[in-house]
């Protein structure tokens, strides 16, 4: 009977698989039937900045249907590849009308650059720069271009940077909610506006501070391209706002025009019979091929979002870190008798302490086989810091937020809020007089506070002990620049918190050199706990292998020889996965 249950449990999860998987299936093949087949000559890539930007390729494998999202280090790692791609002439961008993140528009002004000069031009197009908080980094990657087209009559609002907060202590005195937090130290702001009715010296110091950086950094970045002094066009911008016409009559932009218009210039640009090629299909009709079997091997881990303990085990939800699945990488990767190297690209604000530290841990064991290299993206703070912090070296973008090296927490009492709406909190706890700190309807006695406190300064002194190590700085020296203060990377790097100012393609040649590799080609190897579809159907269904070979049947009677491709494929993503917890090791590079 156990048996038969076991065989039906097998057939109904493989049904359920097929006709959930099948449909996917055909969705892949008619999407892949969509992309051209190849690439013509005096081809045009087209790359639309309008849509949401990621750091990373996001781990759900199901991404692809269901918005329309584009990965910063794709995009230069395709462009890093069409740099030699004599088919290529040229690539054609259409900017945002708000902000892109500093750090996103660093990495992609620095593709922009390397690929203007293999001789090929760029050309974008704005409909009109609005008032955002990152506005002036899309100025700053429209000015790396060879022609900055916009539209006529478009606003140029590009005017400088601001950002904003909201404090809620008013609102909470009214209702009798009491903020019980701890913070180490005081520019660790996270929670200010639990505390406090407006900014608090320490919290408007840091924060002007690494805005002011992050504004002279795009500045000087757009006048080195555009060939004028800092001075020059910081006055120009913030003499602003202009319509097109006067931002080109200023030498802010180069040529009025449409869409059209500026697809035509690239496009005559490119020569004779150019067609212009989306991204993303140009990526799918030239795939990157796993060759140079012989050439040294260096590892790409991906790490991007929130840090929590775990794992992701579908992979289906939210861009998070889950230290469970990059620790289970960086060791994967660090076991690898062909790698070399270790690139850790992360792009994280921070999250939990304890699994920062499991990160950081394997971290400190891959690093002590093979060197290992962070590259940061828009951020590198609290947690992100703390996991970066033992590396062998630590690569930033000039605007990366990172530091933040403190830590905060607490909670909400909100008991005598509830009770003036007849609602009562009651607890009950057995144990010691910490049993029931968590308690949400008062704030800590002053035992609980005391125990607390301890612990927030265990975490702080722990986070110094770790970046005093890493760095090799006094323990007094890194208080002084702790105390939960974000710097930007080129205010690390004056620190001495981070070794170069730079991108993903900087960081590589960091762990090419510290690898011995130095000048030499090497293949990237992207070690990611993302699962193909099938992985994640299975997880999801709780199927077996069994289910699995349903399937398998089923696209065998479809007799398609593209779904029998993706079944090959992830067949072999199951028999490369850890048994600790999925792991695929993919061949195919990433960056």
């Amino acid at each position: 009977m156990k048996q038969f249950l076991l065989t039906m449990a097998g057939v109904f999860a493989g049904l359920v698989l097929f006709f959930v998987g099948v449909p996917f299936v055909a969705l892949v093949m008619i999407a892949g039937a969509a992309h051209p087949s190849g690439t013509a000559n005096n081809t045009v890539l087209s790359l639309d900045l309008r849509k949401d930007l990621t750091d990373q390729e996001p781990q759900n494998p199901f991404a692809a249907f269901s918005g329309r999202s584009m990965a910063v280090t794709t995009v230069a790692d395709v462009l890093h590849r069409a740099e030699t791609d004599t088919r290529v002439k040229a690539l054609f961008v259409r900017l945002p009308e708000g902000g892109v993140t500093p750090g996103e528009a660093d990495e992609l002004r620095l593709a922009f650059k390397r690929f203007r000069a293999a001789g090929k031009p760029v050309i974008v197009h704005s409909q009109g720069l609005y008032p955002s908080g990152a506005i002036t980094s899309t100025y700053m990657l429209g000015a790396s271009a060879d022609q900055f087209w916009m539209q006529p009559g478009a606003p140029f609002q590009a005017t400088g940077l601001a950002t904003q907060d909201v404090f809620f202590k008013r609102l909470f005195d009214k209702y009798g909610v009491k903020p019980d937090f701890q913070q180490r130290y005081e520019y660790k702001n996270a929670i200010n506006g639990y505390l406090y009715d407006d900014y608090t010296p320490a919290h408007r110091e840091g924060e002007l501070s690494w805005m002011g950086s992050i504004y002279q950094s795009t500045v000087a970045a757009a006048a080195a391209d555009r060939r004028q002094s800092p001075a020059t066009l910081k006055a120009l911008i913030e003499a602003g706002p202009y319509d097109a016409a006067q931002a080109q009559a200023k030498g802010l932009i180069d040529r009025l025009g449409q869409v059209r218009e500026a697809q035509a210039e690239a496009l005559r640009r490119a020569g004779p019979g150019a067609k212009l090629v989306d991204i993303d299909d140009y990526q799918a009709a030239n795939p990157r091929l796993d060759g140079g079997l012989n050439k040294p091997v260096v590892a790409v881990v991906n790490a991007e979002g929130d840090i929590m303990t775990g794992s992701n085990s579908a992979g289906l939800g939210s861009q998070t870190i889950n230290s469970d699945d990059v620790a289970d990488a960086l060791y994967a990767a660090a076991d690898d008798s062909q790698v070399k190297a270790i690139v850790l690209r992360l792009n994280s604000p921070g999250g939990s302490d304890t699994a920062s530290e499991q990160i950081l841990a394997a971290v400190r064991a891959a690093k002590a086989k093979k060197p290992v290299v962070v590259s940061m993206g828009a951020y590198g703070a609290s947690g992100g810091y703390w996991i970066s912090s033992e590396a062998s070296a630590i690569v930033a973008e000039p605007t990366t937020l990172t530091g933040s090296i403190g830590v905060f927490g607490g909670k909400l009492a909100i008991g005598q809020t509830l009770a003036h709406f007849g609602v009562d909190l009651r607890q009950l706890s057995v144990g010691g007089g910490y049993a029931n700190a968590d308690d949400p309807a008062q704030p800590f006695t002053p035992q609980q506070q005391a125990a607390f406190s301890a612990a927030i300064d265990r975490v702080y002194d722990g986070f110094v002990s770790r970046v005093a190590t890493g760095r090799h700085l006094p323990p007094a020296r890194v208080r002084e620049i702790a105390r939960g203060r974000v710097w930007t990377g080129l205010q690390a790097k004056q620190l001495g918190l981070v070794d170069e100012v730079g991108g993903f393609y900087q960081a590589l040649d960091k762990a090419k050199a510290l690898a011995g590799l130095a000048g030499q080609d090497v293949r990237l190897k992207t070690v990611t706990a993302r699962r193909s579809p099938f992985e994640a159907l299975q997880r999801m269904f709780g199927v077996s292998e069994s289910s699995l070979r349903t399937l398998e049947a089923a696209v065998s009677v479809l007799g398609d020889s593209h779904a029998r491709m993706l079944l090959d494929q992830a067949s072999e993503a199951r028999v490369r996965a850890s048994p600790g917890g999925g792991l695929v090791l993919a061949p195919l590079p990433r960056f």
